[in-house]
């Protein structure tokens, strides 16, 4: 036994360096374009043109002052979340108050309602992108706050009544059951008893569609051609276009585009990963 022990040992250990390696690889591939963005957008344009691919080589704000106000990624931040935080904001409400709806209360149809609006995961936006251009058209909500608004939100809501209701349907009936012959509502109980215990969900879902709403292009393009609340997206985009030699205030476009993500992410990386641990195994 002992010889077969010491045979295993090397074995493993060998096996556990290469799994360490192999991740360890692996993180250097994914970090390593990030990182050459946050270097390119600190260099100087003499040092990006010598040694494009040196990090940290030197350091200079210029690039960033450059796509600050040439570029106008001032503008683009704010208008980043006046279409981020609203979409946001409804998609949690009404993800909350559906997937409490179709976990808690019985009413007729409730699975065949529930299966319509999870039944929106299975629809890709381009298939109903252009007669939404023209229903938004006709609404006078084309090239509108409100209208993008709702648009990011509709993306984002069959995922998020899917998500919460996976929280609502695991929790114990006796709860709510002990609440009622205390004397509570079906208002207090939802408020007061039900909604503080989903909160890691009602957050994991908040992050994950602010960052969803944050990185879309395609909505903000189509349904805001008028460029008056251009978010990061397409401004980088039409920054790329009209600077496709200066890699500079590209990169430092880039950077400015997902700082604001990457804190978010990084603040709330716990509670985000809890939440969807916890809504898989509810799920």
């Amino acid at each position: 036994m002992s010889t077969r022990g010491n045979t295993l040992g090397p074995r493993r250990q060998a096996l556990l360096g290469g799994k360490h390696l192999l991740l360890v690889t692996l993180s250097v591939m994914m970090l390593f374009p990030l990182l050459l963005v946050i270097s390119t957008a600190l260099k100087t344009d003499q040092d990006v043109r010598a040694n494009p691919f040196g990090l940290f080589s030197s350091v200079s704000k210029d690039n960033l002052v450059t796509a600050w106000t040439v570029g106008n990624f001032g503008d683009y931040v704010l208008n980043s979340f006046l279409l981020s935080v609203p979409s946001t904001i409804l998609v949690v409400v009404l993800s909350i108050l559906g997937g409490y709806a179709f976990a808690r209360l019985p009413f007729p149809g409730r699975s065949i309602a529930f299966y319509l609006v999870v039944l929106g995961l299975l629809v890709p936006f381009f298939t109903y992108m252009i007669p939404l251009y023209f229903q938004l058209r006709g609404m006078g909500l084309l090239n509108s706050l409100v209208g993008v608004n709702l648009v990011l939100a509709s993306t984002g809501l069959s995922f998020g009544t899917f998500f919460i209701r996976a929280f609502f349907t695991d929790l114990p009936t006796e709860i709510e059951e002990a609440a009622r012959i205390d004397g509570a509502s079906e208002w207090q109980i939802f408020v007061k008893v039900m909604l503080p215990l989903v909160t890691s969900g009602a957050g994991a879902l908040a992050v994950f569609t602010f960052l969803q709403n944050w990185n879309n292009f395609l909505v903000p393009l189509l349904y805001l051609p008028g460029g008056e609340y251009r978010p990061l997206t397409t401004g980088l985009y039409l920054f790329l276009g009209g600077r496709s030699i200066d890699i500079g205030p590209l990169a430092a476009g880039a950077l400015i585009t997902i700082l604001p993500v990457m804190v978010l992410f990084v603040a709330m990386q716990r509670q985000v990963t809890q939440g969807f641990l916890s809504g898989a195994v509810k799920g």
